[in-house]
């Protein structure tokens, strides 16, 4: 969906809120309290429906991401648009620039409450053949400039990075996953196939022994000696160099401590590279379904 058809379809607060209700009850009002399906709007600032069984009152954002949010409902869809449609991604400083946030905090909130958004809890496993390897990348601490020189020692510590992609059967990549991991032992890496990878799907390692009889899968192990990782793991070492790239790019490097949201974003980036248009429309759908999540809660890393 390009800008100009954004704006055509969402011009105001008033269509973002039809929006809204339309994906949230698509049979008409049910009481989040206690079902009913009789109710009348009121007159709010935000769209605000009346159950006219228990007389609750909910907002059209309410239990969902935007919940108690201050921001209108046109910025959030801008935001939830640049992220979805951009290519490449967009930081939370850019974001406050172009959509005229008021803080930074704000704007870093706003980005972190979509990336959760990017993970649907119901996703299905990767399937049949699936290849698996480990990474390693430096992270940037909050007091490391975005751009250090090169050579000489470097502060910057590393992150372990596992990922996987699922092919077909010409061997062509289709969806990915990404995680960060402690170490490479057998019980992180299992952990991660049995949380990425449908159980009989054929997968393939390297000759890394942490991959060892997996509990659920095929194995298929290729030995590296004399040859370059790359070529024996095509497509999850490219996905490796496009994430890295990407990383250095748009966020000049990640930080540690949120890691696993910027690795979520790649992912749901990859996964929807031929599907763009529909991006926008999966995001929001996502967060119409996840329960609030406060700045305290992404700090804590309690969403």
């Amino acid at each position: 969906m390009s800008r100009q058809e954004f704006e055509a379809r969402f011009p105001d607060d008033d269509a973002c809120a039809r929006y809204l209700a339309e994906r949230r009850w698509p049979d008409g009002f049910v009481c989040p309290a206690c079902g009913g399906r009789k109710g009348w709007a009121l007159d709010r600032g935000r769209p605000t429906w009346e159950c006219a069984a228990c007389r609750r009152q909910t907002s059209v954002t309410a239990g969902t991401i935007m919940h108690r949010s201050h921001l209108p409902l046109k910025t959030w869809f801008l935001a939830a648009h640049s992220v979805a449609t951009h290519s490449n991604g967009i930081s939370a400083l850019q974001l406050q620039g172009q959509l005229g946030i008021g803080s930074y905090k704000t704007a870093w909130l706003l980005l972190h409450k979509l990336r959760r958004a990017m993970v649907d809890p119901g996703r299905s496993l990767l399937q049949t053949l699936v290849e698996i390897d480990e990474t390693e990348m430096p992270y940037r601490s909050k007091n490391d400039p975005a751009d250090r020189k090169k050579g000489g020692r470097s502060p910057v510590g590393k992150i372990f990075i596992v990922g996987a992609v699922e092919l077909s059967e010409d061997r062509q990549p289709r969806r990915i996953r990404l995680a960060q991991i402690p170490d490479g032992a057998s019980k992180t890496l299992h952990g991660f196939i049995g949380r990425a990878v449908e159980p009989g799907a054929h997968i393939i390692t390297d000759g890394w022994l942490g991959y060892e009889n997996p509990p659920a899968n095929t194995h298929e192990a290729k030995i590296v000696t004399g040859r370059r990782a790359h070529e024996i793991l095509r497509w999850v070492h490219r996905v490796f160099s496009n994430l890295k790239t990407w990383a250095k790019g748009v966020y000049h490097g990640l930080r540690k401590a949120h890691v696993q949201r910027y690795l979520d974003e790649f992912v749901f980036r990859w996964n929807r590279r031929r599907h763009t248009r529909i991006a926008f429309d999966r995001l929001l759908g996502i967060g119409l379904d996840l329960g609030p999540a406060t700045y305290r809660d992404f700090v804590d890393h309690r969403a």
